[in-house]
């Protein structure tokens, strides 16, 4: 009886190690599977993140290249409006001017 007991107890150990080894591989496979999908939801969300960085930037570069001729036109304008006030300053003082490099030139210093 006590073989009996003995190979009863020993059988009953060897079924808890199968089922537990069941449960360890039941787990490990879920936690495998919890990993895969949390990866591919992160590259996921990192596939939506990059393409909205790239549509912003593709909107900036849009806006920038669009205003780069109006730029361009403006600061024609600008530099043109400068140019005449020049020319009108420089053209109120000429006579001036003219006149003292005379004064200078023919001055006779002793």
């Amino acid at each position: 009886m006590d073989s009996m007991r003995g190979h009863e107890g020993i059988q009953m150990l060897l079924t808890a190690e199968q089922e537990a080894q069941q449960i360890v591989t039941a787990a490990r496979n879920l936690k495998t599977t919890r990993l895969r999908q949390a990866k591919e939801e992160a590259e996921k969300d990192a596939g939506h993140y990059r393409s909205n960085l790239e549509s912003e930037y593709q909107k900036r570069v849009g806006e920038t290249s669009g205003n780069s001729g109006f730029t361009a036109e403006r600061l024609e304008e600008e530099t043109d409006v400068k140019i005449q006030n020049l020319k009108k300053s420089a053209f109120k003082v000429q006579s001036d001017t003219v006149g003292m490099l005379i004064k200078y030139t023919t001055a006779a210093k002793y």
